[in-house]
């Protein structure tokens, strides 16, 4: 249960939403509730759908370009890292495109799902815990990135009432507080490759 729980702690961080609601108020801005739940279904489900074949198909990616795990990590943890320091700094992601006035036909996958929801800081991190997750771990992994992405779909068709309760620097305040969780899952990730690297030379 204390795994479910830290592993969906950890992904519901890792996918920014109080920065997500903050596009996601933004891109939608104008549009009826009806529209908006139809925008927050479709890009929640596609999110799922690119998070599942990461979290399925990471090890054998690595496998096929001969990528070891340990170098993903520093890799991930560096973007990341990266990731985290943009939302501190300027409250968005630095992946983060599209502008909220841009003429869209559908926002709900782009750039709603991708690159706001899954990013390539959040696509690295996704593989490398693909990866780590063995056995039970990985079913529960699974369940906790499920649990993750449903509350954040809980939360978008929230977003308007929250966004009158807190206002937007009331979430851009949350969305800075969230870049320092991910600092620190940054460097957790980023330790646990270097480690990986230098035991052998230890030994």
């Amino acid at each position: 249960m204390s795994l479910l729980l830290s592993t969906w702690i950890k992904f519901f961080f890792l996918f920014a939403p109080f920065f997500v609601m903050s596009m996601f108020l933004a891109l939608t801005r104008g549009e009826t509730p009806e529209s908006r739940r139809h925008v927050a279904n479709k890009s929640i489900i596609a999110a799922l759908a690119i998070a599942l074949v990461l979290m399925f198909f990471g090890s054998t990616l690595f496998a096929v370009l001969g990528i070891t795990l340990d170098s993903f990590r520093i890799g991930a943890g560096i973007l990341l890292f990266m990731s985290a320091i943009s939302l501190v700094k300027d409250g968005t992601r630095n992946h983060a495109t599209g502008m909220p006035n841009e003429e869209r036909d559908d926002i709900s996958v782009v750039p709603l799902a991708v690159p706001t929801i899954i990013g390539p800081a959040t696509i690295g991190t996704i593989l490398v815990y693909g990866a780590e997750f063995k056995g039970w771990e990985f079913v529960i992994g699974l369940m906790g990135l499920v649990a993750a992405l449903l509350t954040l779909g809980v939360l978008l068709y929230c977003s308007s009432i929250i966004e009158r309760l807190l206002g937007r620097t009331g979430l851009n305040i949350l969305s800075k507080i969230t870049g320092l969780i991910l600092a620190a899952m940054a460097a957790q990730i980023f330790m646990g490759g270097v480690m990986g690297f230098l035991q052998p030379i230890a030994g």
